[in-house]
């Protein structure tokens, strides 16, 4: 439906009121509908609905609507068709609206009725007339605007007061800057009623990571893409009547971003901003952790042990596992291999059989100690030294990932003509950060999927791309001899 093509371009001005947040498990208790052409109302409907379930106490309070009042009104499907007529064909306003829209059309679905329409939200076409106000709630802009509201949180009081402004605005609105809202494919029609469409605008469409911010300016949530302005877009598009993204929605008042050169770098920074954040409505990245780690520990008596254990957030560890056996595995070789008492040898959940050792038989302390450190840094050693280099953000500059003994350094840009004298002259160049499995993980795909960008380093100079073979294989690279010269 084209907006020609509506009845007169008229509105239907919309307020409900719900058991709940989200309309997948909530259901709508009250609607309230005014038609207006634009200068006045030509109908108004409302109705209190009985939801088929019971009303919270929470909800009671803000609306006064109970379970009594409700008993004995219509079950939605008895409205469901005066409903559809009077929406059909009309421009669907409400304040935040696509809350009362996705309640309406989820409901008349289920009613077997199929509703789409376009949509104007009064908060939004407010903060483009009335640029600048501290809130964009509909009972600060009455109390803003002077326009009466009577039965507050009511679908009826609400409606009208919305009817009143929305003919306000269109009376302030000399551009008519209402009709590029209500076309078709204006973002306007997909944005969150608190975003400043000005903010997309300026996103690039490059590679990188966004953010979205709350109204204090808190980061709510760190995603990634390799279409940083394509990715932020398709947030907000869809009728997703989840809980969890109507919140999210609500509450994204601000995007920022920072480009990254290539999709790697992104993913990095993705996971170190989340692992900082702990953004609210980020999940998989928080979720995606080993669960096992090898650990070093002092007791009172000053002997060193080597424990295997569950990890906790922020932890720090020698190595991460994701299987306990992997870690058993490598605790059992320091055994056998570099001589560590198994007396000072913890395996978790697991067993190992050893012989009990009398205190008199307890080893030399500093002795003890000093194999351990050894062993562990003997080790670790052992795991590979190098850095992957990439395209930058622009052709001045080169994107640097630094991995150290088997573990993530940082990453950075560095000048694509500079000269670098070493390991440590790069290291000086890139922005640390704190390693953690997956960030390893990715670097380790990296590094198998495009080994020609793979650098070996030594303490004096960076060597030539020998990683550039057939065969080549993290695992090949963490036993290559060249590591072995720090």
């Amino acid at each position: 439906m084209s907006v020609n093509q509506s009845k007169r371009q008229e509105f239907a001005i919309v307020d409900i009121e719900t058991t709940g947040g989200n309309a997948k498990s909530s259901r709508i208790t009250e609607v309230a509908i005014v038609i207006h052409d634009g200068n006045q109302v030509l109908e108004r409907w409302e109705t209190l609905v009985n939801p088929g379930k019971e009303i919270p106490n929470s909800i009671f309070a803000l609306t006064g609507i109970d379970n009594d009042m409700v008993k004995d009104a219509p079950l939605f499907d008895q409205v469901a068709e005066q409903i559809y007529e009077m929406l059909k064909d009309r421009i669907f306003v409400a304040h935040n609206v696509n809350f009362d829209y996705s309640f309406i059309r989820f409901q008349l679905q289920e009613s077997g009725f199929e509703w789409s329409a376009i949509k104007l939200c009064t908060v939004r076409y407010a903060r483009k007339i009335k640029p600048g106000l501290l809130s964009y709630s509909l009972g600060r802009l009455c109390d803003y605007l002077d326009i009466p509201i009577e039965n507050r949180h009511r679908a009826g009081g609400d409606a009208d007061a919305t009817a009143i402004l929305f003919a306000y605005l269109k009376v302030l609105d000399t551009e008519q800057v209402f009709q590029d809202m209500i076309k078709h494919k204006a973002l306007d029609q997909r944005f969150p009623p608190h975003l400043n469409p000005l903010e997309y605008e300026q996103l690039p469409n490059e590679a990188g990571v966004y953010y979205f911010h709350d109204k204090a300016g808190k980061v709510i949530y760190v995603g990634k893409a390799v279409n940083i302005k394509k990715r932020v877009l398709s947030h907000f598009t869809g009728n997703n009547i989840q809980a969890q993204r109507q919140h999210f929605l609500k509450e994204i008042h601000h995007i920022s971003y920072e480009c990254c050169g290539t999709e790697l770098m992104s993913l990095l920074l993705e996971c170190a901003e989340i692992k900082k954040f702990w953004p609210k409505y980020n999940r998989a990245l928080k979720r995606y952790e080993p669960k096992f780690g090898l650990f070093s520990y002092e007791d009172q008596n000053g002997y060193l042990h080597l424990a295997i254990g569950k990890t906790t957030r922020g932890q720090e560890c020698i190595q991460l596992f994701q299987r306990e056996y992997d870690a058993i595995q490598l605790l059992q070789n320091f055994i056998q291999h570099d001589a560590i008492n198994p007396q000072f040898c913890q395996f978790g959940h697991a067993s190992l059989s050893t012989k009990a050792v009398k205190k008199t038989e307890l080893p030399d302390r500093d002795l003890h100690n000093t194999r351990v450190e050894r062993c562990i840094e003997d080790w670790l050693k052992q795991q590979p030294s190098f850095v992957l280099i990439d395209k930058g953000r622009n052709s001045d500059e080169k994107s640097c990932i630094v991995i150290e003994n088997g573990v993530f350094y940082g990453m950075g840009y560095i000048d694509q003509y500079g000269q670098y004298s070493g390991f440590e002259d790069i290291k000086g160049q890139v922005k640390r950060y704190q390693s953690n499995h997956y960030m390893m993980e990715l670097v380790k795909m990296a590094a198998e999927r495009h080994p020609a960008k793979i650098h070996f380093l030594t303490k004096s100079k960076i060597l030539p791309d020998v990683a550039a073979e057939p065969d080549f294989s993290y695992e090949k690279l963490a036993s290559n001899s060249l590591f072995n010269f720090f």
